[in-house]
C-alpha cells in the first residue's frame, strides 16, 4: 500500500494535520494524482543536488502533462482548469530554483510519515498532551469570537458617528439660518421657538458625542483586554508549538487563525482611529462649554496608537526558523559558508503594506554580551515583504541565500572555524523593519530561536543535541547564555522527544518498551522515570559506563544506520531495536526454535545484530548472536538479503539458515520478502580464480566461538566452497582462504 493510501485512511484529526502543510507550494491535487511516482523518487537527495532536482522538476511537469491529457479525454473541465493552473504555478515558481521544490516535497513526505507514525502510536507523552489541551482549544475559539464581536462593535460605532455627523450638519444649517435673519425677525415668537429647538438639538448632540466616545472607549478597552490576555497567550502558545515542532514534535498549525485575529484587530483600531479623526473634524466646526471631545479624544487617540504599536510589534514573527536545505530535519543548526533559509511573516494583512516593508537580517546583534566569536551574514540580507509568494496571501518574506561567516579575530588571524567550534554556544539572527501607515511609523524587530554554528558536518549531531535540549527545557526564545548553566530535563519529556526524533527522521516513533530500554540506558537501572530529572551532562557529555561514547552519540549513530541502511524494515516495525541482552533472552526462551529478533548493538556505534533461539536434544534452550553489522558491511549487502541468505554449518556438515520466525511468530519470508533482492547474492571470484569465504561450524555450545564467525553465507557460497574444500576441511576449518 502506498504511503498516500495509508494517509487517506487516517482519522479526521490526523487528516487535518496533513491538510496544514499542503498549499500552492506543493498542491495536494498533484500529491494525490501522482502518488506512486512521487514516492518512488529520491526528493531528499535532490534537495542537495541541483542537477538531480532539475531533472525531477522536468519529470514532474511531464507527469502533470500526462495527467492533463488523461483528464482532457475525460472532459473533466474543473480538473483540467486546476491542472493547467498548477502546472503554470510550478514552472513559474521553481524554474530558477528546482532544489526548492525538492526540499518542499521531501518535507511533505517526511511529515506524512511522522503523522502515520503518530497515528500508530496511541500513547501521547506529556508534551504533546499539553499542546493539545482542551483549555487551549477553548481559548482559541474564545479569541476568534471576541475578535469578531469587537469588529462588529467598531462597525456599529461607525454608524453612530455618521448619525452624529448628520445631526450636527442639521444643527449647523438651522443655526446659520437663524443667524442670517434680521434682528427684528429674531425677536419673533417663531424664532424663539426655533431657538429652543436648537438648544434641544445641542443637548442631543452633547449626549450623542458622549455616547460615541463611550462606545469608542469600550471598543478600545475590549481590544486592550483581549491583547493583554488571551491573544498574547495564544501567540506565546503558537511560539511554543513551533519550538516543539522544530525538534520533531507535532505540526504547529494556527498561524493563519492568528493572522485573521491580528488583521481584524488592526482594522478595528484603524477604524476607531478614523472615528476619532472625524470627531476632531466635527469639533473644529462646533464646540461648546462642557464639550467631551477635547477632553476625552486625546487620551483615546493615544491609547489607540499605543495598541497599534503593540499589535504590530507582536505581529512580526519568524514563520519558519533558520534551516539548511541540506538538513531539513535539523533546523537551527547552521554551517559556516553554507546557505540557509528563514521565513518571516507579518500577521497583519493589509494591502497598503504590500512591498512597502523591507526587512533587514543581522546576526549576533548583541554578540559582545554573549560570545567572543563574531559572525556576519553573506548574501541578500535585505528583502521586501509581499503577498505574492504565499498561498494564503499573507505578508511574508523568505530569505534563501544567507550564509553565516565567522569574522577574523582582531589580531588578524582566522577566527574559531574548525572542528573545535563549540556546539553549545548559541547565536541569534535578528530581523528589523519599519511600518509607515496612516501617519504612524512603527519600528519592528524579531529574532529567530537560538541557533548553533558549526564548521564541519561531523559537529552536527552534538549541535542538534544542544538544539533539542534548549527547546525542550525553556520557553524563553532568546536565552543565549542557556548553556552556562543548563537546567535538568524531565526524563519522561526527554524520552518523548527522542521518540519524535525517530518518527520525524526515520518515519516511525518508539513504543513504551523501547522507551523503557532507553530509560534504563540513561539511568543504569530499572526506574520509574515519570518525574526523574536528567542532567545535560548525562545526556550528551558523559560517556556511558564502560564505553568510549555518550548516550546521544550512540543514539544518533542508530538514527543514521536506520536512515541509510534499514529504513524500510524500521518503518514496517520489524526492528525491535532497543532491547537489552537480558530482556532479549526472556522474550526468546519460550519461542519456537529459529525465532529471532533484531536489536541495536550497545557496544558498537551504529551496529545492528540478531539473536535466535535454538533447542538441544536434551531440551536445553540455547541462544546464538552475531557480530553487529555496521554501515560498512551493510553498504555492501542489504540487511534483508543478509537475513535471507544467512547460513551456519551444523555439526553434520549441513548448511542451514537458522532464522525461521521473526519475533514473536512471523515467518521470515513474510516479514522481509518484499525487501529481498531479486536473486540471492552470488560469490564473485578473485582475479586469481580462488575463493575467499568465511564460515562458522556450529556445534552444541550455547554461544559461537566468536561473534565475527557468524557471517552470511548463501547456497551459492556453499556450492563453491564444496568445489574447493573436502568435507574434512569444512568440518575442521572456520576461516579458509584459497
Amino acid at each position: 500500500m502506498s504511503q498516500w493510501s495509508q494517509v487517506q485512511q487516517l482519522e479526521i484529526k490526523f487528516l487535518e494535520q496533513v491538510d496544514q502543510f499542503y498549499d500552492d507550494n506543493f498542491p495536494m491535487e498533484i500529491r494525490h494524482l501522482l502518488a506512486q511516482w512521487i514516492e518512488s523518487q529520491d526528493w531528499e537527495a535532490a534537495s542537495n543536488n541541483e542537477a538531480m532536482a532539475t531533472i525531477l522538476l522536468q519529470n514532474l511537469l511531464i507527469q502533470v502533462d500526462e495527467q492533463l491529457d488523461r483528464v482532457s479525454q475525460e472532459k473533466n473541465l474543473l480538473l483540467i482548469h486546476n491542472l493547467k493552473r498548477i502546472r503554470k504555478l510550478l514552472q513559474g515558481k521553481y524554474h530558477g530554483n528546482p532544489m526548492h521544490i525538492a526540499v518542499i516535497i521531501s518535507n511533505c513526505l517526511r511529515e506524512e510519515r511522522r503523522i502515520l507514525a503518530a497515528a500508530s502510536m496511541p500513547v501521547q507523552g506529556p508534551l504533546e498532551k499539553s499542546l493539545q489541551n482542551s483549555v487551549v482549544s477553548e481559548r482559541q475559539r474564545n479569541v476568534e469570537h471576541k475578535v469578531s464581536a469587537i469588529k462588529n462593535s467598531a462597525q456599529m460605532t461607525d454608524q453612530d458617528v455618521k448619525y452624529l455627523e448628520d445631526l450636527q450638519e442639521e444643527f449647523d444649517f438651522r443655526y446659520k439660518t437663524i443667524q442670517s435673519l434680521e434682528q427684528s425677525d429674531k425677536n419673533s415668537a417663531l424664532i424663539k421657538q426655533e431657538m429652543l429647538a436648537l438648544q434641544a438639538m445641542l443637548n442631543t448632540l452633547d449626549y450623542k458625542r458622549k455616547e460615541v466616545l463611550s462606545k469608542i472607549g469600550r471598543v478600545i478597552h475590549e481590544i486592550d483586554m483581549l491583547m493583554s490576555n488571551m491573544l498574547t497567550e495564544e501567540l506565546l502558545d503558537w511560539k511554543r508549538r513551533q519550538q516543539i515542532a522544530c525538534i520533531g514534535g507535532p505540526l504547529h498549525g494556527g498561524l493563519d487563525q492568528l493572522q485573521n485575529c491580528f488583521t481584524l484587530l488592526a482594522e478595528s483600531l484603524f477604524q476607531v482611529r478614523r472615528q476619532l479623526e472625524k470627531l476632531d473634524e466635527l469639533l473644529t466646526r462646533l464646540t461648546y462649554d462642557g464639550d467631551p471631545i477635547p477632553v476625552q479624544r486625546p487620551q483615546l487617540l493615544e491609547k489607540v496608537n499605543f495598541l497599534l504599536y503593540n499589535l504590530f510589534r507582536n505581529s512580526f514573527v519568524v514563520e519558519r526558523q533558520p534551516c539548511m536545505p541540506t538538513h531539513p530535519q535539523r533546523p537551527m543548526v547552521l554551517k559556516t559558508l553554507i546557505q540557509f533559509t528563514v521565513k518571516l511573516r507579518l500577521l497583519i494583512k493589509l494591502p497598503e503594506l504590500n512591498y512597502q516593508i523591507r526587512v533587514k537580517a543581522t546576526i549576533d546583534k548583541n554578540v559582545s554580551t554573549v560570545s567572543n566569536r563574531r559572525f556576519v551574514l553573506c548574501g541578500t540580507h535585505v528583502k521586501a515583504m509581499n503577498m505574492d509568494e504565499s498561498a494564503n496571501g499573507s505578508l511574508s518574506v523568505e530569505f534563501r541565500h544567507l550564509q553565516p561567516k565567522e569574522m577574523k579575530s582582531s589580531a588578524g588571524s582566522k577566527g574559531n572555524e574548525g572542528p573545535h567550534m563549540v556546539t553549545e554556544e548559541l547565536h541569534s539572527i535578528s530581523f528589523e523593519t519599519q511600518v509607515c501607515l496612516y501617519g504612524l511609523t512603527i519600528n519592528l524587530e524579531t529574532s529567530s530561536l537560538p541557533v548553533v554554528m558549526i564548521s564541519n558536518v561531523s559537529q552536527l549531531p552534538n549541535a542538534w543535541a544542544s538544539i533539542i535540549w534548549y527547546n525542550l527545557s525553556t520557553n524563553d526564545p532568546q536565552n543565549l547564555s542557556f548553556f552556562n548553566n543548563p537546567p535538568a530535563a524531565t526524563l519522561s519529556q526527554l524520552l518523548e522527544v527522542l521518540s519524535w526524533q525517530f518518527s520525524s527522521y526515520v518515519g516511525r516513533g518508539l513504543n513504551s518498551e523501547q522507551l523503557n530500554m532507553l530509560a534504563e540506558k540513561l539511568m543504569g537501572q530499572q526506574v520509574s522515570y515519570s518525574d526523574y530529572q536528567l542532567s545535560w551532562a548525562k545526556f550528551c557529555k558523559e560517556h556511558l559506563p564502560g564505553k568510549s561514547f555518550t548516550f546521544w552519540v550512540w543514539l544518533e549513530a542508530i538514527l543514521d544506520l536506520i536512515k541509510k541502511h534499514i529504513l524500510p524494515l524500521w518503518i514496517d516495525g520489524y526492528v525491535m531495536g532497543f532491547v537489552s541482552k537480558e530482556k532479549e533472552r526472556i522474550l526468546l526462551k519460550d519461542k519456537t526454535p529459529g525465532t529471532f529478533l533484531l536489536r541495536f548493538s550497545e557496544s558498537n556505534l551504529g551496529g545492528i545484530t540478531f539473536t535466535w533461539v535454538d533447542q538441544l536434544e536434551n531440551g536445553e534452550v540455547t541462544f546464538h548472536s552475531v557480530e553487529p553489522y555496521n554501515k560498512g558491511r551493510l553498504a555492501a549487502l542489504p540487511f534483508a538479503d543478509i537475513l535471507r541468505d544467512y547460513k551456519v554449518i551444523m555439526a553434520d556438515n549441513v548448511p542451514e539458515n537458522p532464522l525461521k520466525y521473526l519475533y514473536p511468530d512471523i515467518p521470515k519470508d513474510k516479514a522481509f520478502g518484499k525487501h529481498y533482492s531479486c536473486q540471492p547474492n552470488e560469490v564473485s571470484k578473485p582475479s586469481d580464480g580462488g575463493v575467499k569465504v568465511t564460515i562458522h561450524i556450529l556445534n552444541d555450545s550455547t554461544e559461537p566461538h566468536s561473534p565475527s564467525d557468524l557471517l552470511p553465507m548463501s547456497p551459492s557460497v556453499y556450492a563453491v566452497l564444496r568445489e574447493h574444500l573436502s568435507p574434512t576441511a569444512i568440518e575442521t576449518a572456520q576461516v579458509v582462504p584459497y
